[in-house]
Formats: structure tokens, sequence, C-alpha cells
């Protein structure tokens, strides 16, 4: 009889139809995936129908229909359709423009966050350069596109310094913001444990402004991808801001808008990567998440 209660609960489990633990929350996280992604598609494809009977009831010629602008986007890609000077060009422009983009992001990332970090934690420091990046900062990267041409020439090092501009603010505003709002309480506590110098730093401030510096990046990083049609306004032969300009000239708004969606859709997959690595790295604060 024993035997028999011992062999109940395995013989139970291992029927035919039951679902383990394991299988249901695997089923229920699939499910919640699906359902987050069903509602994510609705209002893209709500657009695209307010598009196709918008451009059906003007009868414009100026705003390409849907079914056009894929066409384009798999001309772009792959070739084969229009086989004009665009035709498979998708591999090149995109990595011309992934290097400028971040190229200018990385280079604003590694300046805005030790200078944020000195400016939330000495107030001498912050006095000193505060009026003046206070002033620079409402300028508009725009109107530094003509230095950035006489400083650095016709080519990728203007469209890099204009991104780097445009990144740099978001990034160092959010470090200093983190800073500052590291709780006092916790230096005293960290004081009375004996952290001191760089172990304070690495133990208390760099954990505390760790949220606010994802945040000014992932700012930064939207503002990289805006300012690149800018920056390669500077008269570069390649990339999705130069397509989008040729776009322009040549009165092809189905490549504008393909190199919008290009853009867009290369954005939205860099910022997951970056969500990723913030909910990596703050798994100790799960209020932190994205």
């Amino acid at each position: 009889m024993s035997k028999l209660a011992e062999l109940a609960p395995q013989a139970i489990s291992d029927a035919p139809g039951d679902i383990s633990p394991a299988q249901s929350a695997f089923a229920k996280s699939a499910m919640m995936s699906a359902r987050k992604f069903a509602l994510g598609l609705i209002f893209p494809l709500t657009l695209i129908g307010f598009w196709e009977f918008m451009v059906r009831w003007t009868g414009t010629r100026l705003i390409p229909p849907p079914y056009e602008v894929i066409l384009m986007m798999w001309d772009f890609a792959f070739g084969g359709i229009y086989d004009d000077a665009f035709s498979a060009s998708l591999p090149t422009h995109l990595w011309v423009s992934l290097q400028r983009v971040y190229g200018g992001f990385f280079l604003a990332a590694v300046i805005a966050i030790p200078l944020g970090i000195m400016l939330g934690r000495f107030k001498l420091l912050r006095e000193m350069l505060d009026p003046t990046l206070s002033l620079l900062r409402p300028v508009p990267v725009t109107a530094w596109l003509p230095l950035s041409m006489i400083f650095f020439g016709l080519g990728p090092r203007s469209a890099i310094f204009l991104v780097f501009l445009g990144a740099f603010y978001p990034i160092l505003l959010n470090t200093v913001f983190g800073v500052k709002s590291v709780d006092a309480k916790l230096f005293e506590a960290a004081s009375m444990l004996g952290c001191e110098g760089s172990q304070l730093f690495r133990a208390v401030v760099l954990p505390a402004a760790t949220p606010n510096i994802f945040n000014g990046l992932r700012l930064g990083h939207g503002f990289a991808w805006i300012l690149i049609v800018v920056g390669e306004m500077t008269g570069v032969p390649e990339g999705l801001g130069a397509v989008i300009m040729d776009g322009r000239t040549l009165s092809r708004t189905d490549l504008v808008i393909t190199g919008m969606i290009v853009i867009g859709i290369t954005g939205y997959f860099s910022d997951r990567l970056i969500i990723m690595l913030n909910n990596r790295l703050l798994r100790w604060s799960p209020q932190h998440h994205v």
C-alpha cells in the first residue's frame, strides 16, 4: 500500500496530456509575448490603412500608396524591380550610416558620462561649467552645420560631429541628475561601513545613477538617429540620410519614405538592445526595468 502511495504522484505527473509547472509558465509567457506583439501591431496597421485610404480618396500622385513603397523597399534591399542606382544598395548605405551614428553616439557617451558624474559630484566644477553648457545647449544642431563643414570639411567627420552634438546633452543632463539624486543617507551609510574614494563611487554613486544614465543613453541614441539625416546633408555620397536627400532632389517620394522606414526599424531594434542591457545590468532593481 505504501509503495503504491509513493508511486502515485510520479504516475500522475507523467500521465500523457498533463502540463508541468515549467511548461505552464512557458506557455503563459509565450501568450503574453504574442498578446503584446499583436497589440503593438494595431496602431501601425491602422496608420497604413489610413494612408492607403487617403491616397485613394485624394487621388494625389505626390504620395505613393503603401504597395509602391513595399516594392521600393524590396528593390532597395534586394534589387530586381527598378534596377537603378539605388537597387540592392541598402547594405552599403546602412553600414555607412551605422558607422556614423554609433561613432558620434559612443563618442558622446564616453565624454558625457564621466563629465556628468563629475558635475553631479563636485559643486564647484558644476558652477564653473553649467552656465556655458546651458548657453550652448539651446543652439539647434542644424545651426552647427555650416561651422561643422568648416571645421571638419565635407564628409563623414562633419556628420559624426553633428550626431555627437545631438546625443551629448541628453546623456550629460541625465547623468548629472542621476548623481545629484543619490540619497545623502547612502553616502553616510557607506562611510560608516568604511567605503571611501573610488570604492564609494563603485558601491554607491554608479549603481544609484545607472537608471538615469540609461535614460540619457536611450534619449541620446534616439537623437543620434534623428540627426543622421542632417549629418549626411554635408555632401556625403552614401548613407541613409544621403538616400533621403537624393530622393527629395529626384522627387522620389517612395525612396524618401523607404529611407525613413529603414531608419525607424534600425533605431527600434538598436533601442531594444539598450533596453536589454539596461534590464541585465539593473536586474537587482526590477522597478527600473523597461
